[in-house]
């Protein structure tokens, strides 16, 4: 049998220990923040009914998505259809629904309005979730992005209040500063506002094709989007007044007066003036990081109908987004279950993680799993050590009894390639005087302390 090669699928990764403990070290500091705000545990299947995506996230996010073969008999069932469809000359794209039935999530956030639709009586509202999966995306692989990635997210839904908005952003700016991080910016704006330049435009039917290309403008710059607008069906001088609007600049104040006078015909861009104001005014000396006005913020996906947010990343990485979200009025409406008003946010913990790697932000804590090391020197030794590795386990100090009597210079070795700081020394001469020394393998400093001190030390 010829051996193969192994190999990873395209945009995956394996993740070691080193690198899982700084992505756990990520994930539990959003979890407490999460559970410090009142939300609550939930986890969906990682596959999906293809009809329960497809169509929500606009034609890029169903070409983006992972559909799962079907396999065994329902494949079978499938081929004669499939060879009926092609002799009749039908499209093989109607056929898909034959051999694909189902999907790899795409987001966390349909699944989650699927479960509040079929769950609703069981939920007290407003229903307040966190939920951290992965989540996969048939995109093409590129620094910071990936195939398959996590996504964190806090959503409430039940609830009109713009207090939840103000509190999300808190969730961001809590996390962020927990987490040590400098110079990220909380972008905001409404896509009440974007329909209301839709309006001002004349082509509010274009809502989408204007908001998916204003959502590429930091990729591919001004001309660009501008040639986008014009391949979706703008002219010249609606894409004049989309320009016109893209550039307004200034501070947040600034930027509202500018678009109140904009928008001051559009009843529905007004609305959405009046929303991001009180987002933008209510609570801000809670905040770290001010939430900054952006009006180029479109984020593409369909089911967004209020305040949107970005998290940027500082700009000494080129990494870009590290989280978003929004308001989602009517998301459930998708499933039966009209108007149950939602919002959400999500972190990129992948991303999240690259920024901190760069910025050399994990703190030591972050980048060890054992903190003790008991050498292994015979059974004397282990029967004295066993005891108070335990004794450490019990008072939350990771502890370990290296697993064999061997040479003392291997176990070291093991030691220090664990990054294990504290090795723990029980050797004849100190078990003949009931004592122990205690060695830090990174300042080289070695105390020795009676057996019985050991539940005082401190391991720093």
């Amino acid at each position: 049998m010829a051996k193969i090669k192994p190999s990873l699928p395209q945009g995956t990764r394996d993740f070691g220990p080193a690198v899982m403990r700084k992505r756990n070290y990520i994930m539990q500091t959003i979890r407490e923040a999460f559970q410090l705000f009142g939300f609550q545990p939930l986890e969906t299947p990682a596959m999906e009914q293809l009809d329960t995506l497809t169509g929500k996230y606009g034609d890029e996010g169903d070409q983006l998505m992972f559909k799962i073969l079907n396999n065994g008999e329902s494949l079978n069932k499938a081929a004669a259809p499939l060879a009926a469809s092609i002799q009749e000359n039908i499209p093989l794209v109607r056929s898909v629904r034959l051999f694909a039935e189902k999907a790899l999530r795409y987001d966390l956030t349909i699944p989650f309005a699927r479960f509040v639709s079929m769950n609703q009586h069981e939920l007290a509202m407003p229903f307040k979730r966190y939920q951290m999966q992965p989540v996969w995306r048939a995109d093409r692989p590129q620094k910071g992005r990936y195939r398959e990635f996590y996504q964190c997210d806090a959503d409430v839904v039940g609830s009109d209040s713009l207090l939840n908005e103000i509190e999300l952003l808190l969730i961001y700016d809590t996390v962020f500063n927990k987490l040590g991080l400098q110079g990220y910016e909380l972008r905001v704006n409404n896509r009440k506002i974007l329909s209301g330049l839709a309006e001002l435009t004349g082509r509010p039917d274009l809502l989408t094709d204007i908001t998916v290309a204003i959502d590429k403008l930091d990729k591919i710059g001004m001309d660009k989007v501008k040639e986008e607008l014009q391949q979706r069906g703008l002219g010249e001088k609606e894409i004049s007044v989309i320009e016109n609007f893209l550039l307004i600049s200034g501070s947040n104040d600034e930027k509202l007066t500018r678009l109140s006078e904009l928008l001051a015909t559009s009843p529905t861009g007004m609305k959405g003036i009046e929303e991001i104001s009180f987002v933008l005014n209510s609570g801000l000396a809670q905040f770290k990081a001010t939430p900054i006005l952006d009006v180029t913020l479109a984020r593409g996906l369909n089911y967004y109908t209020g305040m949107i947010v970005e998290v940027k990343a500082p700009a000494t990485v080129s990494i870009g987004s590290i989280g978003g979200g929004g308001r989602y009025d009517d998301l459930t409406g998708l499933f039966g279950l009209p108007g149950i008003s939602g919002v959400g946010i999500s972190f990129g913990v992948d991303r999240i993680y690259d920024v901190l790697e760069q910025l050399e932000l994990f703190p030591e804590a972050a980048q060890q799993s054992t903190k003790v090391m008991f050498l292994n020197l015979g059974d004397a030794s282990v029967k004295v050590a066993f005891p108070l590795v335990m004794q450490l386990r019990g008072k939350g100090i990771a502890a370990e009894l290296y697993h064999e009597a061997a040479k003392m210079d291997k176990q070291m070795k093991y030691a220090d390639r664990r990054a294990i700081p504290y090795i723990v020394i029980l050797g004849e001469s100190e078990l003949a005087e009931n004592k122990m020394s205690i060695k830090h393998l990174t300042n080289r400093e070695q105390k020795t302390i009676t057996i019985a001190e050991l539940d005082g030390f401190l391991f720093e």
